[in-house]
């Protein structure tokens, strides 16, 4: 038996199978072959291949996401107000694609917060099936964080439905969700959370950058404006019409959860949208720049660097991690983001004569998918920005004597192949810790293969990986973490706040929907 297969465990639809639904549905498939424990998504040619012709790279403009407009005020906080409904996009240049959107676009609108100022966002429901809001690295109370079953149902279309398991709340067509950004400058993104139908829901489009910004941030002579560009980075696959091509089981969404089997590690695309743009490229001055970067992709991981026209690479110096501003800067040649990981980096383009070209590649990436956008260095321009030597405070934790162990391997779920933690599939309703409020823990993750595991309500700070310290990635406050086939990474954690039920899960959509997800208490 290999290394963490359940007896049982076995793909239950034949590669004949999956290759006529994929002929049905207009998908070609590359390289599609057996579930590889030593090789990880995002460095294999394993991918959905796209039946419309591709277009050429950087020739369209990068998308720069419109901001969520305040319209008034609830209960002493702003309100913002997002409706999720269909809406069509030119995700490739010349074709019109079918998205699910925050207000009908993708990426959705981006929400700027502030610190100790509380949000209501009010979420309206116009698309046919049930969703669920998650604010990702959101310091929020349990009945606002996006449990998985607490679902809003579609206006109009309220009968019928029950929460999965039975447990969970139902909405009907409108929730309000209340941020009290009581936390640090970060940046924070939002999307669905649906229990069992996440993947299908985000590659259609339900997500977005959620921006909290703080007086210790603004004191800084960071770049702003035009000159802060948050990038929304995911891959995709298209359809011989130009439609999103995703192997779910219920295509409609409504019943049978998860992926063909032979898509259980992970679907991945070979287009690499960015800000739901295919390969765009953007124009620059000879300054400084900020780039949020954000995986959304499903499960892809991506190796970011920048390369410089005729040779050479740009340097990216990371001033925050998925939870804030570090606590000083630190300079890579690459980047490596699991999905949901976000990295905030200053990039300066005036080392490069003007006319330069800079190509941001992918070096896990194969063909077009080593590809990711192009800056072009235009002008000369005035720059008063620069990289300080401090950025902020960053308290370190010091782990009690409590540890725990979360193990993430592949299993047999509910007579399928799935995913799971310490051997069991998502309970609702049985939580694997009770953790009380205040105190510090060490929590070991352990792997099979890849996994990003997230953790709801509070970050963590990494104490190691492996046998070794923490990664060149891991510094500061994270949220998600990338751990490596068969791998231990072990962080502290501290939760704080909030009384009620969470979720610790794989950020792998496709394993998140496939049952890989535990509850935890805090008490």
């Amino acid at each position: 038996m290999e290394p963490g297969r359940a007896a049982g465990a076995v793909s239950a639809l034949s590669r004949r199978g999956f290759l006529g639904l994929a002929g049905a549905t207009g998908l070609a498939v590359a390289g599609c072959g057996a579930l590889d424990l030593d090789t990880p998504p995002g460095q294999t040619g394993e991918q959905l291949a796209s039946a419309v012709p591709l277009p050429r790279s950087f020739q369209v403009p990068l998308p720069v996401p419109p901001v969520a407009r305040v319209v008034g005020t609830r209960d002493g906080a702003d309100l913002v107000e997002l409706t999720q409904r269909r809406g069509t996009a030119e995700l490739l240049p010349g074709v019109r694609t079918t998205v699910w959107g925050y207000d009908g676009v993708f990426p959705g609108p981006t929400v700027e917060a502030r610190r100790g100022r509380p949000l209501v966002v009010r979420h309206r429901n116009e698309l046919p099936v049930p969703t669920v809001v998650h604010l990702h690295g959101g310091h929020t109370s349990p009945e606002h964080d996006g449990w998985p079953l607490d679902l809003v149902v579609p206006v109009g279309d309220t009968t019928g439905w029950t929460p999965h398991h039975g447990t969970g709340s139902l909405a009907a067509g409108v929730r309000e969700h209340r941020y009290p950004h009581d936390q640090r400058a970060a940046t924070l993104w939002y999307h669905d959370h649906r229990m069992d139908f996440t993947g299908p829901a985000v590659y259609r489009g339900l997500a977005g950058f959620h921006l909290v910004r703080d007086d210790v941030e603004d004191s800084l002579p960071l770049p702003r404006g035009d000159r802060e560009l948050p990038l929304l980075i995911c891959d995709r696959a298209f359809d011989a019409d130009g439609e999103l091509a995703y192997p779910a089981r219920d295509p409609a969404l409504r019943h049978e959860p998860g992926v063909a089997d032979e898509w259980m590690e992970g679907v991945l695309g070979d287009v690499v949208l960015v800000n739901g743009a295919a390969w765009p490229v953007h124009e620059v001055d000879a300054a400084r720049y900020r780039l949020r970067l954000l995986n959304a992709a499903n499960a892809r991981r991506f190796q970011l660097a920048l390369r410089v026209e005729g040779g050479g690479a740009l340097p990216l110096t990371q001033i925050g991690s998925d939870l804030g501003l570090l606590a000083a800067p630190l300079e890579h040649r690459s980047l490596t983001l699991a999905p949901a990981e976000r990295f905030d980096v200053l990039v300066d383009f005036s080392a490069v004569p003007v006319g330069t070209e800079v190509t941001m590649v992918n070096e896990l990436g194969e063909g077009r998918t080593g590809e990711v956008m192009r800056f072009r260095v235009v002008r000369r321009a005035a720059d008063d920005s620069r990289v300080p030597d401090r950025l902020a405070e960053v308290e370190t934790l010091v782990p009690g004597r409590v540890r725990r162990e979360f193990v993430f391997e592949r299993g047999s779920v509910g007579g399928h192949a799935g995913w799971t933690v310490n051997g069991l599939p998502f309970d609702p309703d049985a939580s694997q810790a009770d953790v009380p409020l205040g105190e510090t823990e060490t929590w070991r993750f352990r792997t099979d293969v890849h996994h990003p595991v997230h953790v709801h309500l509070d970050g963590f700070q990494v104490l190691r990986r492996g046998p070794g310290g923490p990664g060149p990635y891991d510094a500061g406050w994270k949220d998600t973490v990338d751990v490596r086939p068969r791998e231990v990474v072990e962080v502290a954690v501290r939760f704080t706040g909030h009384r009620g039920r969470y979720v610790v899960h794989c950020h792998n959509l496709e394993h998140e929907d496939m049952a890989m997800m535990a509850t935890i208490r805090t008490v």
